[in-house]
């Protein structure tokens, strides 16, 4: 299904893209938002076993919470740069990338202090 909107979509921009190229980028917007939410919607079971194994290690939930936002941010930065690209905007879409990679590194940080309050733990003995 999902690559039969793709296609689709893909014949209708080209068409599109001689007489009105704003309604090609929105054509590509659109099916990529449809795109993006048939996809996810296949995504819970996974998301379920993560947390499953996450638990079944013993693992604090707010490793699980880090890792699904981080794979959040992931996925949607890299929607919107690959929208900016197909709009022209190379530029822009590397911003979103960067931004991207910032947030996750944000995300991050509360796991970098924990390993580096269980490291000096370890060092003092």
């Amino acid at each position: 299904m999902i690559c039969g909107i793709a296609v689709t979509a893909t014949i209708i921009a080209v068409l599109l893209k001689k007489y009105n190229p704003e309604y090609s980028v929105v054509i590509s917007l659109l099916a990529g938002v449809l795109t993006l939410f048939l996809i996810l919607s296949k995504l819970s079971p996974a998301i379920s076993e993560i947390s499953n194994l996450l638990a079944a290690a013993g693992m604090a939930n707010e490793y699980g919470a880090v890792l699904f936002k981080a794979l959040g941010v992931c996925f949607l930065a890299q929607f919107a740069a690959d929208s900016c690209r197909d709009a022209g905007e190379s530029a822009l879409a590397s911003k979103v990338e960067l931004a991207g990679k910032v947030l996750i590194l944000l995300l991050a940080l509360p796991l970098f202090r924990q390993v580096a309050q269980i490291a000096t733990d370890l060092l003092q003995g």
